[in-house]
């Protein structure tokens, strides 16, 4: 089959010089469906199953100030089997998507703007935001979970046609924030969300059959901003962090994300099915942490790996375009400066000790899935540009012996976060392959690039140039072939 435009999506923003609405920000409108496209050397045999990209679309002109967790979302499959890859890319049909596309405009305003200026009531723990979808993506009982990273609905796809399945049956009335964690071994998919109201967070597990099996509370002293979760094969692990609204200004509705570096980090520990008193709370140095890489346990020990920010509230950027001052030095992970890190969380003493694991600016890690919750020896994290929220390499750690092997995409070669494909028989933990989607903006296209994970240093197994210039965004998943046609009953 040819390449095919399935459809182009109207869109009303006008000419303007926002450093993410242009260059490798630059949204994208059209929606393809591609088999047969031009490779770049050749398509793995034992490569199988879908690379998932989530990326910041924005169609209708914003109302004021426009951030670009504000895109509508759109996602970007690759599939894989037999040698032979396919592409597609769609628009996920959010409510608040479809409401603009039928008033031919902006509803809401944007994370970086007064929630007054929404003409309807929003979603989410900001609750005037769009939840447009646009932030992580997983694949979970045989399907697509996308979600939205201040707790949205939650969008369930098909993973190779990208059919719109609507909202998940499941989601709570606080929704599901962004980073749910699926374990492939048990098929549970691990959640949270947050709000402005007590108790401010709750946690939920959802079957390997896709239906809601545990849902508590877990009281906090207030509103906070969580990001992400991790998990071992017995627990779960959450987080309440020092940077969050000011209190006294969210009062007056305004939402100004602050340091409070007087106060310490704590992570909540409890059982996968476990109830709010079960939850065993480990004091650590104040930090916020925007994602983790892994968790597993050793002993009486929990183990928690993930990126130490040295600096989560940043001075304005001198560089940025007036206007864009906050908004650049907040995307700029040469800013805030997170560094690999590990946690050992005692559960008899309840003890906590830290460890620094790379003094690099790395962040948007991942790992091989089958050993998500268990103990591990790879990691994979992303190279950011300075000034920028854009990938430039990857850095991958034996965390075994201590070394480290970067590669970098190119020149003028934005990459996204990585998904970690194991090879069809693989026979140890890195045996397979890493896959990321490329925008090239020397040579105005974008590609799906494939590399041997145990030997980065030769470069890519093969290039797959797309039919449309992605823009970029933010998370990616691999979803393992086998393991979505068992739960589509294939």
């Amino acid at each position: 089959m040819p390449v095919e435009l399935v459809n182009r999506v109207h869109s009303t923003i006008e000419p303007n010089d926002h450093p993410y609405m242009n260059g490798a920000w630059t949204p994208q409108h059209e929606e393809f469906n591609g088999e047969g496209l031009e490779v770049i050397g050749q398509i793995p045999a034992d490569i199988d199953g879908v690379y998932v990209r989530n990326t910041e679309n924005p169609v209708h002109e914003p109302l004021g100030r426009y951030h670009p967790f504000d895109g509508d979302g759109m996602l970007h499959v690759m599939s894989f089997k037999d040698g032979k890859a396919a592409y597609r890319n769609r628009f996920v049909r959010t409510k608040g998507f479809q409401a603009e596309a039928e008033a031919g405009r902006a509803l809401w305003a944007g994370l970086a703007e007064n929630p007054a200026k929404s003409t309807r009531p929003g979603w989410g723990a900001h609750e005037r935001l769009k939840d447009s979808s646009s932030t992580d993506v997983v694949v979970h009982a045989g399907k697509i979970l996308s979600t939205f990273y201040q707790c949205g609905e939650g969008y369930r796809l098909d993973p190779y046609s990208l059919e719109q399945e609507g909202i998940e049956s499941w989601t709570p009335i606080d929704g599901i924030s962004a980073h749910p964690k699926v374990d492939e071994h048990t098929g549970e998919l691990l959640f949270f969300n947050y709000s402005k109201h007590a108790p401010y967070m709750h946690y939920g597990v959802v079957g390997a059959d896709n239906k809601l099996k545990h849902y508590i509370p877990v009281p906090l002293p207030g509103p906070r901003l969580p990001h992400d979760m991790a998990f071992t094969t017995n627990y779960s692990i959450l987080n309440d962090l020092p940077v969050f609204w000011e209190p006294e200004l969210l009062e007056k509705n305004l939402h100004v994300v602050r340091f409070h570096r007087e106060m310490r980090s704590r992570f909540g520990i409890l059982p996968r099915y476990g109830k709010p008193e079960d939850i065993k709370w480990f004091e650590a140095d104040p930090t916020y942490v925007l994602h983790f890489l892994n968790a597993f346990e050793d002993g009486d020990e929990v183990v928690l790996d993930g990126y130490f920010e040295e600096n989560p509230e940043p001075k304005s950027s001198n560089s940025a375009p007036a206007g864009y001052e906050r908004i650049m030095a907040f995307l700029d992970q040469n800013e805030l400066r997170p560094k690999l890190h590990r946690w050992r969380f005692n559960m008899k003493t309840g003890e906590t000790q830290e460890q620094r694991l790379d003094d690099r600016i790395l962040e948007f890690g991942v790992i091989n899935n089958q050993y998500a919750g268990l103990p591990y020896r790879y990691g994979y994290s992303a190279v950011s540009k300075p000034g920028w929220f854009l990938f430039t390499g990857l850095v991958k750690h034996d965390l075994k012996s201590g070394e480290s092997w970067a590669i970098d995409f190119g020149e003028e070669r934005y990459g996204s976060e990585p998904g970690f494909a194991p090879r069809v028989g693989a026979v140890d933990e890195d045996d397979g392959y890493l896959v990321t989607f490329v925008t090239d903006m020397i040579a105005d296209r974008s590609e799906c690039v494939v590399y041997d994970a145990k030997k980065l240093a030769e470069g890519p197994v093969c290039r797959i140039v797309l039919p449309g210039r992605m823009s970029s965004g933010t998370h990616a998943t691999w979803g393992q072939g086998q393991a979505i046609r068992a739960a589509q009953g294939k």
